[in-house]
């Protein structure tokens, strides 16, 4: 059937339109990555603890004064940098956590005291909060059949900006043998230039929650009953049309949402997994360069373990979106597995008294860390909605920042127990083995992990025996 001449025109003028979308999409792509690349060039970021202790901070201030500042803050701006960066569009929160690293590298290279480096950990957790901005960002700007693309492009830029930054930190400190106080300035000029990046990102024109679009937002019942109203319908009271707002409105749906899909076991599984374990994942990595420097002072590889160690997360990262299993079936096991591993591996890390054996189990610890990361992330976001997936998602975030505080609080800071790295850390593993299960946990026996911590003997139940992994290696 030939075309009309109508049909050709319109063809033909949506030809170079399309052209005109996918070329502005590239310069878009190419400008997000470039500067999700830039603003993770801080090479003195691997080498501020021993910055710390050459400026005279004993490690007994830097471990139990002004590290705990970092997760008490980033409880408390949390939700608010969350709230903020959808209701501000993404792009101010952008500007804001340049600008915040701004402050925290002014305050390290300027500081003096321990307040000024605990107001430095303040800043640091505006930045971390602020994190959530420019993921978000990218699903805000693209059509929903390119989200994985820009998704893969993005984290890319991002992983290889926090290789690149520390290979250069840890060039410049041992061929180049500049001090950490010249690093840091480096650093300062990178994050200079980064927010110099951010303040020509263009803004979008919706967010996922307070700027919805009309069609996505939808009228209300109640508004429509206010802008048209029947001829033989009576005129509301006020109250009832703000009980009926309150009852249609978008969050109380979507809560209410999460209460029917939170009855699915594998979703409660993998929250309680991203809870738990990220808090212990970055407890260790907030406190592990101290622990390198209390077991060796005179070697500082801190950028090159960091550096393979985001090149382990990535590739574990990776290989984890191959693993085609029943997870349904094989979830706990899997889990359990990662974290025996975990385990072995912290108690190595934090036991033998050697550097090199540091730098290999935090590097393989990170790994297993980042293996089960996009699996989660799958298993979470595949039952639920986008919008219904940034609820669950920030809700683990906030209770793994508030079990991590609740844990530095007791342990870490001077005014709980104030113990040192190697003794707060390190959970001593005495034993595995098998054991009577609770009534409570839903099976006869279990999995019975053993730690003591300081003499303290600490039994954690695994809700999987040896006889189910063989009935369910028998089914198979």
């Amino acid at each position: 059937m030939v075309p009309t001449g109508q049909v050709a025109e319109k063809q033909a003028y949506e030809e170079p339109r399309q052209d005109h979308e996918l070329k502005s999409w590239r310069c878009l792509v190419f400008y997000l990555c470039f500067f999700g690349f830039m603003a993770q060039l801080r090479p003195g970021e691997s080498f501020i603890t021993p910055f710390l202790l050459e400026r005279k901070f004993t490690k007994e201030q830097v471990t139990n004064e002004i590290i705990p500042m970092l997760p008490y803050s980033h409880l408390a701006v949390l939700v608010p940098v969350f709230l903020l960066t959808d209701y501000l569009r993404y792009k101010p929160v952008l500007v804001l956590q340049c600008l915040s690293f701004v402050c925290v590298w002014l305050l390290l290279l300027l500081g003096t005291s321990v307040v000024h480096m605990q107001l430095m950990e303040v800043f640091y957790s505006v930045t971390m909060a602020a994190r959530i901005a420019y993921s978000s960002y990218i699903f805000s700007l693209v059509h929903p059949s390119r989200y994985q693309r820009m998704a893969s492009y993005s984290r890319a830029a991002v992983l290889l900006g926090v290789f690149i930054s520390s290979v250069l930190g840890q060039a410049l400190v041992t061929v180049g043998h500049i001090s950490t106080y010249t690093l840091n300035c480096v650093s300062l000029g990178f994050i200079l230039f980064s927010l110099v990046l951010s303040l020509f990102l263009k803004r979008p024109k919706r967010s996922l929650f307070f700027n919805r679009s009309t069609l996505a937002r939808g009228a209300l019942p109640c508004e429509l009953d206010q802008m048209h109203p029947g001829p033989d319908r009576p005129e509301t009271r006020k109250l009832d049309r703000m009980l009926g707002t309150c009852r249609d409105s978008f969050l109380v749906r979507m809560l209410s949402e999460l209460v029917e899909n939170a009855r699915q076991p594998q979703l409660r599984l993998w929250c309680l997994w991203w809870v738990f374990n990220s808090s212990g994942y970055y407890l260790i990595t907030y406190y592990v360069h101290v622990l390198w420097r209390s077991t060796d002072s005179s070697l500082s590889y801190n950028g090159a373990v960091d550096a393979a160690s985001t090149l382990v997360s990535a590739i574990t990262s990776f290989s984890a979106g191959f693993l085609s299993i029943r997870w349904t079936l094989w979830s706990k096991l899997v889990i359990a597995g990662v974290i025996a591993i975990q385990a072995s591996l912290v108690f190595c890390m934090f036991q033998i008294r050697d550097i090199w054996v540091c730098y290999v189990t935090f590097v393989l610890f990170r790994g297993a860390y980042q293996f089960l990361v996009p699996n989660a992330t799958f298993q979470i976001a595949s039952s639920l909605s986008k919008e219904l997936c940034a609820l669950v998602f920030g809700i683990n975030t906030f209770l793994a920042t508030a079990l991590k505080t609740c844990i530095t609080l007791v342990v870490s800071d001077k005014r709980g127990l104030g113990l040192q790295v190697r003794d707060q850390v390190s959970p001593h593993l005495s034993a595995m083995s098998l054991g009577e299960g609770s009534p409570s946990c839903g099976h006869g026996e279990g999995l019975l992990v053993c730690f003591t911590v300081r003499g303290q003997r600490l039994q954690v139940h695994c809700p999987w025996s040896m006889q189910s992994v063989a009935h369910i290696w028998s089914r198979n």
